[in-house]
Protein backbone atom coordinates (compact mmCIF):
# COMPACT_ATOMS: atom_id res chain seq x y z
CA UNK A 1 0.00 0.00 0.00
CA UNK A 2 1.79 3.22 -1.11
CA UNK A 3 0.75 6.42 0.62
CA UNK A 4 0.23 8.59 -3.18
CA UNK A 5 0.51 12.00 -1.98
CA UNK A 6 -0.46 13.83 -5.71
CA UNK A 7 3.87 14.65 -5.58
CA UNK A 8 6.20 13.50 -7.71
CA UNK A 9 8.28 11.78 -5.10
CA UNK A 10 5.50 9.26 -4.48
CA UNK A 11 4.21 8.60 -7.94
CA UNK A 12 7.48 7.56 -8.53
CA UNK A 13 7.66 5.13 -5.64
CA UNK A 14 4.47 3.41 -6.63
CA UNK A 15 5.63 3.46 -10.16
CA UNK A 16 8.73 1.87 -9.12
CA UNK A 17 7.15 -0.59 -7.34
CA UNK A 18 4.86 -1.51 -9.53
CA UNK A 19 7.73 -2.44 -11.75
CA UNK A 20 8.98 -4.58 -9.65
CA UNK A 21 6.07 -6.94 -10.22
CA UNK A 22 4.51 -6.21 -6.82
CA UNK A 23 0.60 -6.34 -6.07
CA UNK A 24 0.70 -2.47 -5.27
CA UNK A 25 -2.74 -0.43 -4.51
CA UNK A 26 -2.63 2.95 -2.83
CA UNK A 27 -3.62 5.42 -0.22
CA UNK A 28 -4.84 8.83 -0.19
CA UNK A 29 -4.94 10.93 3.32
CA UNK A 30 -6.56 13.48 4.54
CA UNK A 31 -5.64 15.19 7.32
CA UNK A 32 -6.75 18.64 7.30
CA UNK A 33 -10.34 20.32 7.49
CA UNK A 34 -10.33 23.39 9.42
CA UNK A 35 -10.32 25.49 6.13
CA UNK A 36 -9.75 23.34 3.34
CA UNK A 37 -9.74 26.48 0.53
CA UNK A 38 -7.89 26.79 -3.05
CA UNK A 39 -6.05 29.56 -0.80
CA UNK A 40 -3.88 27.53 1.31
CA UNK A 41 -5.11 23.77 0.85
CA UNK A 42 -4.39 21.95 -2.08
CA UNK A 43 -6.05 18.75 -1.10
CA UNK A 44 -8.79 18.17 -3.65
CA UNK A 45 -6.19 19.08 -6.27
CA UNK A 46 -3.66 16.56 -4.89
CA UNK A 47 -5.97 14.01 -4.59
CA UNK A 48 -7.00 14.36 -8.26
CA UNK A 49 -3.07 14.41 -8.60
CA UNK A 50 -3.10 11.25 -7.04
CA UNK A 51 -5.89 9.64 -9.02
CA UNK A 52 -4.44 10.73 -12.14
CA UNK A 53 -1.37 8.40 -11.99
CA UNK A 54 -3.37 5.83 -10.09
CA UNK A 55 -5.00 5.32 -13.11
CA UNK A 56 -2.02 5.61 -15.16
CA UNK A 57 -0.40 2.63 -13.12
CA UNK A 58 -3.49 0.87 -13.28
CA UNK A 59 -3.94 0.41 -9.85
CA UNK A 60 -6.45 0.94 -7.01
CA UNK A 61 -6.35 4.28 -5.23
CA UNK A 62 -8.48 4.26 -1.75
CA UNK A 63 -8.93 7.32 0.45
CA UNK A 64 -8.84 7.74 4.13
CA UNK A 65 -9.75 10.96 6.40
CA UNK A 66 -7.14 11.45 9.01
CA UNK A 67 -8.22 14.25 10.31
CA UNK A 68 -9.61 13.84 13.74
CA UNK A 69 -6.56 11.67 14.37
CA UNK A 70 -4.37 14.45 13.37
CA UNK A 71 -5.70 17.07 15.60
CA UNK A 72 -5.69 15.08 18.59
CA UNK A 73 -2.08 13.72 18.10
CA UNK A 74 -0.57 16.17 16.15
CA UNK A 75 -2.04 19.72 15.98
CA UNK A 76 -2.74 19.41 19.42
CA UNK A 77 0.22 18.98 20.62
CA UNK A 78 2.14 21.70 18.38
CA UNK A 79 0.22 24.61 19.34
CA UNK A 80 0.96 23.32 23.05
CA UNK A 81 4.35 23.48 22.63
CA UNK A 82 4.01 26.84 20.45
CA UNK A 83 1.91 28.20 24.05
CA UNK A 84 4.94 26.96 26.47
CA UNK A 85 7.40 29.19 24.12
CA UNK A 86 9.06 26.21 22.58
CA UNK A 87 9.45 25.41 18.41
CA UNK A 88 8.13 21.91 17.83
CA UNK A 89 8.31 20.01 14.44
CA UNK A 90 5.46 18.97 13.54
CA UNK A 91 6.87 16.92 10.55
CA UNK A 92 8.03 14.46 12.83
CA UNK A 93 5.51 13.69 14.82
CA UNK A 94 2.91 13.30 11.74
CA UNK A 95 5.37 10.57 10.87
CA UNK A 96 5.27 8.65 13.78
CA UNK A 97 1.60 8.98 14.44
CA UNK A 98 -0.18 9.48 10.76
CA UNK A 99 2.08 8.01 8.54
CA UNK A 100 3.35 5.50 9.89
CA UNK A 101 1.07 4.55 12.60
CA UNK A 102 -2.43 5.42 11.64
CA UNK A 103 -1.63 4.92 8.00
CA UNK A 104 0.09 1.56 8.24
CA UNK A 105 -2.76 0.34 10.71
CA UNK A 106 -5.59 0.97 8.15
CA UNK A 107 -2.88 -0.62 5.52
CA UNK A 108 -2.58 -3.81 7.29
CA UNK A 109 -6.50 -3.84 7.96
CA UNK A 110 -6.90 -3.47 3.79
CA UNK A 111 -5.06 -6.56 3.76
CA UNK A 112 -1.81 -5.26 2.65
CA UNK A 113 1.66 -6.76 3.78
CA UNK A 114 3.41 -3.61 3.95
CA UNK A 115 3.51 -0.04 3.38
CA UNK A 116 5.63 2.42 1.21
CA UNK A 117 6.41 5.92 0.73
CA UNK A 118 8.03 8.64 -1.33
CA UNK A 119 10.58 9.88 1.67
CA UNK A 120 13.88 9.83 0.96
CA UNK A 121 15.43 6.81 3.47
CA UNK A 122 16.75 3.72 3.28
CA UNK A 123 15.92 0.36 5.07
CA UNK A 124 18.62 -2.16 6.38
CA UNK A 125 19.18 -4.35 9.35
CA UNK A 126 22.04 -4.86 11.66
CA UNK A 127 23.38 -8.19 11.98
CA UNK A 128 21.75 -8.74 15.30
CA UNK A 129 18.63 -9.09 12.76
CA UNK A 130 17.41 -5.58 14.45
CA UNK A 131 16.03 -3.15 11.33
CA UNK A 132 18.09 0.07 10.66
CA UNK A 133 16.70 3.40 9.57
CA UNK A 134 19.98 4.61 6.80
CA UNK A 135 20.32 7.40 5.05
CA UNK A 136 19.10 8.49 1.46
CA UNK A 137 21.68 8.29 -1.32
CA UNK A 138 20.82 12.22 -2.11
CA UNK A 139 22.08 13.50 0.93
CA UNK A 140 20.25 17.33 -0.02
CA UNK A 141 16.79 15.26 0.14
CA UNK A 142 17.66 13.27 3.06
CA UNK A 143 14.33 12.70 5.42
CA UNK A 144 15.98 10.83 8.49
CA UNK A 145 15.84 13.91 10.91
CA UNK A 146 11.77 13.60 10.23
CA UNK A 147 12.05 9.88 10.35
CA UNK A 148 13.73 9.36 13.80
CA UNK A 149 11.06 8.61 15.82
CA UNK A 150 10.10 5.02 13.54
CA UNK A 151 9.83 1.97 15.52
CA UNK A 152 11.27 -1.54 14.99
CA UNK A 153 7.52 -2.88 13.60
CA UNK A 154 7.02 0.27 11.58
CA UNK A 155 9.94 -0.25 9.90
CA UNK A 156 9.63 -3.93 9.62
CA UNK A 157 6.58 -3.16 7.82
CA UNK A 158 7.83 -0.32 4.92
CA UNK A 159 9.35 0.63 2.02
CA UNK A 160 11.36 3.28 0.71
CA UNK A 161 11.50 2.69 -2.78
CA UNK A 162 13.58 6.14 -3.15
CA UNK A 163 16.41 4.91 -1.16
CA UNK A 164 19.20 5.04 -3.98
CA UNK A 165 17.75 7.70 -5.81
CA UNK A 166 18.61 11.34 -6.13
CA UNK A 167 15.60 13.53 -6.75
CA UNK A 168 16.56 14.71 -9.89
CA UNK A 169 16.41 11.25 -11.67
CA UNK A 170 13.34 10.95 -9.74
CA UNK A 171 11.71 13.51 -11.76
CA UNK A 172 13.47 12.48 -15.01
CA UNK A 173 11.23 9.30 -14.00
CA UNK A 174 8.45 10.56 -13.26
CA UNK A 175 8.60 12.93 -16.60
CA UNK A 176 9.60 9.43 -18.57
CA UNK A 177 6.36 7.90 -17.48
CA UNK A 178 4.12 10.90 -18.39
CA UNK A 179 3.49 11.94 -14.73
CA UNK A 180 1.63 15.43 -15.13
CA UNK A 181 3.04 15.67 -11.80
CA UNK A 182 6.84 15.35 -12.81
CA UNK A 183 7.17 18.94 -12.05
CA UNK A 184 5.48 19.65 -9.32
CA UNK A 185 6.95 21.92 -6.38
CA UNK A 186 8.10 19.92 -3.20
CA UNK A 187 5.54 20.69 -0.68
CA UNK A 188 7.02 22.42 2.22
CA UNK A 189 5.16 24.91 5.52
CA UNK A 190 3.51 22.42 8.22
CA UNK A 191 2.56 18.83 7.66
CA UNK A 192 -0.99 18.03 5.90
CA UNK A 193 -1.83 21.57 6.35
CA UNK A 194 0.31 23.32 3.61
CA UNK A 195 2.11 27.02 2.83
CA UNK A 196 0.16 30.03 4.33
CA UNK A 197 1.33 32.58 6.46
CA UNK A 198 3.01 31.10 9.49
CA UNK A 199 1.74 33.89 12.10
CA UNK A 200 -1.45 34.63 10.84
CA UNK A 201 -2.23 30.81 10.90
CA UNK A 202 -1.23 30.39 14.64
CA UNK A 203 -2.68 33.32 15.41
CA UNK A 204 -6.40 32.10 14.73
CA UNK A 205 -5.54 29.09 17.47
CA UNK A 206 -2.73 31.46 19.93
CA UNK A 207 -4.06 34.73 20.12
CA UNK A 208 -2.25 37.79 20.04
CA UNK A 209 -0.40 38.35 23.87
CA UNK A 210 2.03 42.08 23.41
CA UNK A 211 5.08 41.83 25.47
CA UNK A 212 8.29 43.86 25.59
CA UNK A 213 11.31 42.87 22.85
CA UNK A 214 14.57 43.46 24.73
CA UNK A 215 18.36 43.19 25.12
CA UNK A 216 19.78 40.64 27.45
CA UNK A 217 20.20 43.86 29.78
CA UNK A 218 16.49 44.77 29.77
CA UNK A 219 17.08 47.59 27.08
CA UNK A 220 13.48 48.50 25.93
CA UNK A 221 13.98 48.01 22.13
CA UNK A 222 10.49 47.31 20.86
CA UNK A 223 7.29 45.75 21.43
CA UNK A 224 6.04 41.87 20.19
CA UNK A 225 2.56 40.40 19.35
CA UNK A 226 3.30 37.28 20.71
CA UNK A 227 6.86 35.59 22.48
CA UNK A 228 5.23 32.16 20.66
CA UNK A 229 5.31 33.71 17.04
CA UNK A 230 9.89 33.68 17.43
CA UNK A 231 12.12 30.89 17.20
CA UNK A 232 15.57 31.31 18.55
CA UNK A 233 17.80 32.31 16.01
CA UNK A 234 14.97 34.43 14.16
CA UNK A 235 16.31 37.41 12.70
CA UNK A 236 13.36 38.50 10.14
CA UNK A 237 9.76 40.00 11.72
CA UNK A 238 11.21 41.88 14.74
CA UNK A 239 10.77 45.07 13.79
CA UNK A 240 12.89 46.99 15.46
CA UNK A 241 16.21 47.65 13.02
CA UNK A 242 18.79 49.98 14.10
CA UNK A 243 19.13 51.92 17.65
CA UNK A 244 21.14 54.51 18.87
CA UNK A 245 24.32 53.68 20.50
CA UNK A 246 24.70 50.20 18.84
CA UNK A 247 26.62 48.46 15.96
CA UNK A 248 24.89 48.35 12.87
CA UNK A 249 24.67 44.31 12.81
CA UNK A 250 21.25 42.59 12.89
CA UNK A 251 19.49 41.61 15.90
CA UNK A 252 18.45 37.89 16.62
CA UNK A 253 16.05 36.07 18.86
CA UNK A 254 18.52 34.84 21.13
CA UNK A 255 15.43 33.62 24.12
CA UNK A 256 11.72 33.81 25.03
CA UNK A 257 11.04 34.41 28.44
CA UNK A 258 7.24 33.32 28.40
CA UNK A 259 6.56 33.66 32.34
CA UNK A 260 7.59 37.50 32.22
CA UNK A 261 6.30 37.77 27.93
CA UNK A 262 9.79 38.90 26.91
CA UNK A 263 11.12 38.50 24.20
CA UNK A 264 15.28 38.76 24.19
CA UNK A 265 17.37 39.68 21.32
CA UNK A 266 21.14 40.23 20.41
CA UNK A 267 23.07 41.74 17.62
CA UNK A 268 24.98 39.34 15.51
CA UNK A 269 24.67 36.27 13.93
CA UNK A 270 27.17 34.33 15.88
CA UNK A 271 26.72 36.45 19.26
CA UNK A 272 27.45 34.18 22.31
CA UNK A 273 24.20 34.06 23.46
CA UNK A 274 23.15 32.37 20.66
CA UNK A 275 26.24 29.54 20.46
CA UNK A 276 26.35 26.35 22.97
CA UNK A 277 28.32 23.64 23.02
CA UNK A 278 25.55 21.44 25.30
CA UNK A 279 22.36 20.84 25.23
CA UNK A 280 19.91 18.81 27.45
CA UNK A 281 17.41 16.51 26.03
CA UNK A 282 13.94 14.40 26.89
CA UNK A 283 11.88 11.83 25.69
CA UNK A 284 14.58 10.23 23.81
CA UNK A 285 14.19 7.13 21.22
CA UNK A 286 16.45 4.81 19.96
CA UNK A 287 16.05 2.59 16.93
CA UNK A 288 17.87 -0.11 17.63
CA UNK A 289 17.26 -1.86 21.11
CA UNK A 290 20.81 -2.25 21.75
CA UNK A 291 21.66 1.73 21.14
CA UNK A 292 19.15 2.18 24.46
CA UNK A 293 20.74 -0.39 26.36
CA UNK A 294 24.39 0.60 25.70
CA UNK A 295 22.99 4.13 27.28
CA UNK A 296 20.73 2.50 30.07
CA UNK A 297 24.34 0.74 31.18
CA UNK A 298 25.59 3.90 32.08
CA UNK A 299 27.89 3.96 28.63
CA UNK A 300 28.49 6.96 26.63
CA UNK A 301 28.11 6.81 23.02
CA UNK A 302 30.54 8.84 20.41
CA UNK A 303 28.36 9.67 17.55
CA UNK A 304 27.25 12.03 15.04
CA UNK A 305 24.04 14.73 15.61
CA UNK A 306 22.14 17.41 13.68
CA UNK A 307 20.05 19.62 15.69
CA UNK A 308 17.94 20.77 12.44
CA UNK A 309 16.79 18.89 9.28
CA UNK A 310 20.31 19.37 6.43
CA UNK A 311 22.16 20.67 9.13
CA UNK A 312 25.75 18.88 8.18
CA UNK A 313 26.18 16.43 10.75
CA UNK A 314 27.84 16.97 14.06
CA UNK A 315 30.71 15.39 16.46
CA UNK A 316 29.34 14.91 20.02
CA UNK A 317 29.25 12.81 22.79
CA UNK A 318 25.82 11.71 24.51
CA UNK A 319 25.79 10.63 28.29
CA UNK A 320 22.91 9.78 31.01
CA UNK A 321 22.58 12.93 33.15
CA UNK A 322 21.70 12.27 36.76
CA UNK A 323 18.12 13.43 36.47
CA UNK A 324 17.67 11.23 33.64
CA UNK A 325 17.73 13.50 30.63
CA UNK A 326 20.48 12.91 27.99
CA UNK A 327 23.35 15.12 27.84
CA UNK A 328 24.56 16.01 24.60
CA UNK A 329 28.42 17.42 24.57
CA UNK A 330 29.35 18.97 20.35
CA UNK A 331 32.96 19.12 19.95
CA UNK A 332 32.19 22.69 18.34
CA UNK A 333 29.84 25.25 19.60
CA UNK A 334 26.63 24.92 18.09
CA UNK A 335 23.86 28.00 16.56
CA UNK A 336 20.56 28.71 17.82
CA UNK A 337 20.00 25.25 19.31
CA UNK A 338 16.05 25.34 20.30
CA UNK A 339 14.25 24.24 22.93
CA UNK A 340 11.23 21.68 21.14
CA UNK A 341 13.25 20.43 18.58
CA UNK A 342 14.91 17.16 17.85
CA UNK A 343 18.62 16.59 18.16
CA UNK A 344 18.92 13.26 16.24
CA UNK A 345 21.43 11.17 16.11
CA UNK A 346 23.96 9.23 13.92
CA UNK A 347 26.39 6.38 13.15
CA UNK A 348 28.11 7.00 9.80
CA UNK A 349 24.61 6.81 7.18
CA UNK A 350 22.75 5.10 9.95
CA UNK A 351 20.29 6.99 12.01
CA UNK A 352 20.09 5.72 15.85
CA UNK A 353 17.59 7.60 16.93
CA UNK A 354 16.64 11.09 18.86
CA UNK A 355 15.46 13.21 21.51
CA UNK A 356 13.57 16.61 22.30
CA UNK A 357 15.39 19.53 23.00
CA UNK A 358 15.11 20.94 26.62
CA UNK A 359 17.34 23.42 26.38
CA UNK A 360 21.00 24.43 25.24
CA UNK A 361 24.05 25.13 28.12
Amino acid sequence: MVGLSGGVDSAVAAHLLVQQGLQVEALFMKNWEEDDNSEYCSAAKDLADAQAVADQLGITLHKVNFSHEYWDSVFSHFLHEYQAGRTPNPDILCNKEIKFKAFLAHALALGADSIATGHYAGISQSPQGHWQLRCAADADKDQTYFLHLLNQEQLAHTRFPLAGLAKTTVRTIAKEQGFSVYQKKDSTGICFIGERRFRDFLARYLPAKKGDIVTPDGKLLGKHQGVFYFTIGQRHGLGIGGTRDSAEDAWFVASKDVEHNLLIVVQGHDHPLLLASHLLAEQEHWIDPATAARLKNGQGLNCKARCRHRQPLQDCTVSRESNGQLGVAFAAPQRAITPGQAVVFYDDTICLGGATIVQAD
